[in-house]
């Protein structure tokens, strides 16, 4: 079944779009008049095939109310072939995140096998399970019952990633190629780019985007230009140039693009100083640059300004000013960079990790308390416990799209440790889901120890701010290290660097 192009718009950015970093579901508002309900019920009666009379029956009835189940069940005996009962009702539920959900979408498939959004519903649902696999399912059933949607040829695609990159890379172009006016090629070629492991890689398909998508048209094009300028300021910076220039032609974004023109000039000027030994005018223009602060390059610029100092003979300077940068933001790079200086400064590999934890006791803090309850157990568990163990610790919920993004990227790093004293937390703060809860962990096979959430309790500096994913390490005295941080496929080493520091350290 297809619905009204802009029935299918609001379904599939409501429904389809994983939970954003932060967002939970909202609870609908309830009409409590028994003379608007008889008015919204006979609208439904009367038009029952129309999504928009069963979108305002359940707003008004509220999807907690136990009486909004008993009358889609006489509804869907009153009208049994309709397949637009059933999903009205298992579509609220699966914008409510409940997992009521499945059982009305699976009853509107066998309905009407060619219904694609119950299909992509039930993808959705099947994440929050735990169950990629049958996600992945879903969404070929939603693909095939209509070839022509980009959107879920997109998620499709996008499904293989992290299982099977060559069928991810293959499906993401043929979706590029198979929709060049759609938003969605731009944003498989923008996704190409972004999980490539390989620099090259990134820079071959953000490339293919500029040219196949016109940045100045499409919002995923722009988007990869910004993180393609980024790159190019390391590899290119005369090309970032030119891609700012480019980019600054469209009038809504000149004054930003004129900005990073100007930025990618002083960086190869700074590089031109550096190479040619002329540090202090190297360092004045570099303490000009100011690059928007999910930039990666952010870090390049503490590692030119340190290669200044130490140009200008000022190597305790360098040496300094990359261990205050690797305590707020650890990197493997900053790291190897900090072992050169020390060893040019005549220190050895344990007094340059002094040197670090110097630094990082300094500002260390005493990890706030928790007593929760467990998912498979009955007694609770507390921060006290894993005293002894280095603690990885991540606020999430079922629902929460980039937290399941995010525990692939942390499993890889966290089998590493197998049979060491490393504990993986994963606290809960969507109640409402519990009913998710364990079958997604045995579903999913991912490794944390799952605790539930306390709304209201006193979380100190482990304080989520009611967002996920939100991560921290705690390290064997129970204190906080490290936090705000976020691990994906490009930064696996630094999370690996961060426990493999508080394993070896022992302040007592």
């Amino acid at each position: 079944m297809k619905l009204g192009k802009m029935a299918l718009i609001a379904i599939f950015l409501t429904a389809a779009m994983p939970a954003a970093f932060g967002q939970r579901p909202n609870k609908n508002e309830i009409i409590t008049d028994k003379a608007e309900l008889a008015k919204l019920s006979a609208a439904v009666e009367a038009s029952p095939d129309s999504p928009k009379v069963h979108t305002a029956f359940i707003k008004a009835m509220g999807t907690d109310n136990p009486e909004l189940e008993k009358q889609y069940e006489v509804w869907m005996v009153k009208f049994p072939k309709s397949a637009m009962f059933p999903y009205s009702l298992g579509k609220a539920y699966e914008d409510q995140e409940s997992p009521k959900a499945k059982p009305y979408l699976l009853k509107t498939v066998t309905l009407d096998p060619k219904f694609t959004e119950a299909w992509g519903g039930l993808w959705i649902d099947a994440e929050r399970w735990g169950d990629f696999a049958g996600g992945r399912d879903y969404l070929a059933k939603a693909v095939a019952s209509d070839p022509s949607n980009p959107n879920y040829n997109f998620y499709y695609a996008s499904s293989f990633s992290g299982a099977d990159e060559s069928k991810y890379r293959e499906l993401s172009l043929a979706v590029a190629k198979k929709f060049p006016a759609h938003e969605r090629g731009a944003q498989a070629l923008y996704w190409l780019g972004a999980r490539s492991k390989k620099v090259a890689d990134k820079m071959k398909y953000f490339e293919l985007l500029r040219k196949s998508y016109s940045p100045l048209k499409f919002n995923w094009s722009s988007s990869g230009m910004s993180s393609y300028y980024d790159i190019l300021l390391s590899e290119n910076p005369a090309k970032a140039l030119a891609l700012a220039k480019e980019m600054a032609k469209d009038a809504d974004k000149q004054k930003e693009w004129s900005n990073l023109g100007l930025q990618a000039q002083n960086v190869a000027a700074a590089k031109k100083l550096i190479a040619a030994k002329k540090a202090t005018e190297a360092k004045a223009l570099l303490n000009k640059i100011k690059l928007p602060r999910y930039f990666g390059f952010n870090k390049e610029v503490v590692l030119l300004k340190a290669k200044a100092d130490d140009i200008a003979g000022n190597t305790s300077a360098a040496y300094d000013s990359l261990i205050v940068a690797f305590g707020k933001a650890p990197s493997v790079k900053v790291k190897s960079v900090i072992a050169s200086y020390g060893t040019k400064l005549g220190k050895g590999d344990s007094q340059v990790d002094a040197d670090i934890w110097k630094r990082l006791n300094a500002v260390a803090k005493i990890a706030t308390p928790f007593t929760l309850k467990q998912y498979f157990k009955r007694e609770s568990a507390s921060l006290s416990d894993y005293k002894g163990k280095v603690v990885l610790l991540t606020y999430w919920f079922p629902g929460c799209g980039p937290c399941r993004g995010e525990f692939p990227h942390f499993e890889n790093v966290v089998k590493k440790f197998k049979g060491k004293n490393l504990e993986y937390l994963g606290i809960n703060i969507v109640s409402e889901q519990n009913d998710y809860v364990i079958p997604f962990m045995k579903t999913s096979g991912y490794s944390f120890t799952p605790l539930e959430d306390v709304k209201g309790r006193e979380k100190g500096n482990l304080d989520n701010r009611n967002a996920a994913p939100m991560n921290f390490l705690i390290d064997q005295e129970g204190r906080l290290i490290f936090s705000n941080f976020r691990t994906d496929g490009d930064n696996e080493d630094e999370l690996e660097l961060m426990i493999n520091m508080l394993m070896s350290n022992r302040t007592s």
